[in-house]
């Protein structure tokens, strides 16, 4: 994946430093919420890797990760951070599971094994005590993510789900998916009762996938098109019929898909609330798109811009698995964004050779099933090789100095 930090615009030189380090295709990345120079990344090659990005971008093409993460025995689909914790990881791969990686010693340490196909998409809610998953299994589960228990789940055969996202604190979970009649659909669901939608709406006939995308502060809801150039807007009501819709954005390019910049990284003095870079394949290039509320004065709008989640963590990962919950820390947009946050990501020494989660080796007599996992298990045991190779000449060399050492304190003229 490309990892472009110049503030010009402008079309990119074909030779441009890339992340490169995987084996198989990269299939979801994510940048660290609390540490801005941090990507999780995970890949076919059944691994996640943590990334860090210079100071000032790259220089030249990233082929070694700070820190590589087996656990799955399949290809490894989705990353997601947890909101208010720091260096808290979540994974789900092909092989239906979501591992919790603790990246203060580089493991897995809790596994939530209820699901029985590949999982589409994970969503947390806002202090992270509860995550929401879609399954292929057609499904919408609502998950104590420590116990792995499943506290709520829909069997979704008339809406069958494909994306998912909680709104904000209003303790309800907003669905994408494809009716019976296989037109795109979306619908509201109370988080505590999942046994039928608050509301379903169908959106169009079209077959691409829709994105959904929420901002808490504003109560907007945006919802972005596969394949098309839509972006449709919502405002979520705490009444019926809880869905407003205002208007649209149209594009005639496609977007194969969408990010999102951060709250402070938007710009306040020109009223922006929200910004998406859209993936526009055809023409190779990421084109950003900014929502913008038109008001004359220049002054810092405070409806527009409350108190929002900022980039203090409120937890460390031992207190957020011990059991504690606690709401993001919030900051104020109106002095503009300032880096205050001075954590660093420190990679563990890991010494471990086996992945052992709730007694299971993760990683221990996994055969593969096609040429392509055959391939990414060749590559991960000669990614294995070089490290042990490189640590053996290491010690090799600790053991030369030692011997010199030795030698030196048996021919000084006091041992004589």
């Amino acid at each position: 994946f490309l990892v472009y930090f110049k503030l010009q615009t402008g079309r990119i030189e074909p030779n441009y430093p890339k992340v490169c380090g995987h084996q198989g295709n990269v299939l979801d990345i994510k940048w660290n919420p609390f540490i801005e120079n941090i990507i999780a990344s995970c890949s076919e090659d059944t691994s996640v890797r943590i990334w860090e990005i210079p100071e000032g971008g790259l220089k030249r093409n990233m082929t070694e990760a700070v820190l590589e993460l087996y656990g799955h025995s399949r290809r490894v689909g989705l990353v997601e951070w947890h909101p208010t914790t720091n260096n808290i990881l979540f994974s789900a791969g092909y092989d239906y599971k979501v591992l919790i990686w603790n990246l203060d010693i580089g493991e897995p340490v809790k596994m939530i094994d209820c699901h029985t196909d590949v999982i589409l998409c994970m969503s947390f809610n806002t202090d992270g005590s509860l995550l929401a998953t879609t399954c292929k299994d057609k499904k919408l589960r609502v998950v104590e993510p420590r116990s792995g228990r499943v506290l709520q789940e829909a069997s979704c055969k008339n809406h069958r789900v494909n994306r998912v996202v909680f709104l904000g604190s209003t303790k309800r979970l907003l669905t994408t998916g494809v009716s019976r009649w296989n037109t795109r659909q979306i619908a509201l669901w109370d988080q505590e009762d999942l046994s039928m939608p608050l509301i379903e709406e169908e959106i169009d006939g079209l077959s691409g996938l829709l994105f959904p995308f929420y901002d808490a502060d504003t109560h907007m809801l945006y919802l972005a098109g596969k394949g098309d150039g839509n972006i449709r807007y919502y405002e979520i009501g705490s009444e019926k019929p809880y869905l407003s819709y205002l208007m649209e954005f149209r594009s005639p390019a496609p977007q194969k898909g969408l990010g999102v910049m951060p709250k402070h990284g938007l710009d306040v003095s020109a009223c922006e609330v929200f910004r998406f870079y859209k993936l526009v394949t055809l023409k190779g290039l990421i084109e950003p798109i900014s929502m913008i509320v038109p008001r004359r004065s220049e002054t810092y709008q405070e409806d527009i811009y409350p108190m929002t989640p900022g980039t203090e963590p409120a937890l460390t990962p031992d207190e957020w698995l011990s059991g504690v919950n606690r709401d993001p820390i919030l900051m104020s947009l109106k002095e503009g964004y300032k880096r205050t946050s001075k954590i660093v990501f420190k990679a563990p020494v890991k010494e471990k050779r086996s992945v052992v989660v709730n007694g299971i080796d993760l990683l221990e007599n996994v055969p593969p099933r096609t040429e392509n996992e055959l391939l990414r298990m060749f590559f991960r045991q000669q990614d294995e090789i070089r490290r042990l190779k490189d640590e053996l000449s290491q010690k090799d060399i600790r053991l030369r100095q030692l011997q010199l050492e030795l030698k030196n304190l048996r021919n000084s003229p006091k041992n004589n």
